[in-house]
């Protein structure tokens, strides 16, 4: 035996780019030491061992485990960011912005209030404008320039509800915005249980549900709600709002809610129906 672990043998062998990321693709289940899997990180790595990992998308890792959580939702929702301007609140490693560029934008913002945590891939991509050190709260058309087709958001430690009117002026008026709904940072330190998982159903709701009134204040109309298909912090379930401009505030309509509930509920992606949309089933 080398004495390696096998989270140190998958970065010293250059399938991953730190030891997190090395235990993050152990624990999806990716990692195969001479062709079988191996789910601890912890397990000895003999030397001369085949180490590989699988499932790599277009041959090399995404930024971030949240990268996933995108990409399940743009195919559940149905919405397509090739040739288009679009914005990352929180961009943190890059995750989404990742995903972004994978599915064809044309160009992406990338904004957090940290500096310098964009992955290297990421970060040398032509079309990525960094805005490191920028609050999402403080967006606007003048500050960065111009208005985007489409924005996506993975915040932490800050609710949605805060920044929405900033992301609801920031986006063309015929232009869309897919928000991933945290529930545990959305319900108050008060009502979050000390394990830090939202187990309530009735919570949860709650909290999507307060997100889509803010975004209905701000003019923004709930089109579609869809389950994360990975969980977040803690095992805690998160949700995803795609919101579009409708020109007037107003509060959260009956068809929102029960949208936002059937997801909740796991009856999986739930779309408006009206003339362009029909509920899925």
């Amino acid at each position: 035996m080398s004495g390696n672990r096998l989270d140190v043998a998958l970065l010293a062998a250059g399938h991953a780019r730190s030891r997190s990321h090395a235990r993050r693709i152990i624990e999806e289940g990716r990692a195969r030491v001479n062709g079988r899997t191996a789910v601890k990180a912890s397990t000895p790595v003999a030397d001369g061992a085949l180490l590989e990992v699988v499932d790599v998308p277009d041959g090399i890792e995404f930024a971030s485990r949240a990268a996933h959580k995108l990409a399940g939702a743009l195919e559940a929702l149905a919405l397509d960011p090739a040739g288009r301007l679009c914005l990352d609140a929180g961009a943190s490693t890059g995750g989404f912005t990742d995903v972004l560029l994978r599915r064809g934008a044309a160009a992406v913002i990338a904004v957090d209030i940290g500096n310098e945590q964009l992955a290297e891939h990421v970060r040398r991509d032509p079309r990525v404008t960094v805005r490191d050190g920028t609050s999402v709260r403080d967006l606007t058309p003048e500050l960065l320039g111009t208005t985007v087709d489409l924005v996506v958001a993975d915040l932490s430690f800050i609710s949605l509800r805060t920044v929405v009117p900033a992301l609801a002026g920031i986006v063309r008026a015929d232009g869309e915005l897919l928000l991933m709904v945290k529930p545990q940072f959305e319900v108050g330190r008060a009502a979050l249980p000390r394990s830090g998982v939202v187990s309530s159903a009735a919570d949860r709701t709650a909290a999507v549900c307060g997100v889509a009134a803010a975004a209905a204040q701000a003019g923004l109309l709930t089109q579609a709600v869809g389950p994360s298909e990975l969980p977040g912090q803690d095992g805690n379930r998160e949700y995803f709002l795609h919101l579009r401009p409708c020109g007037a505030t107003s509060a959260l309509d009956a068809q929102a809610c029960d949208m936002i509930e059937s997801a909740v509920r796991g009856d999986g992606p739930r779309r408006r129906r009206d003339q362009h949309t029909t509920e899925e089933d």
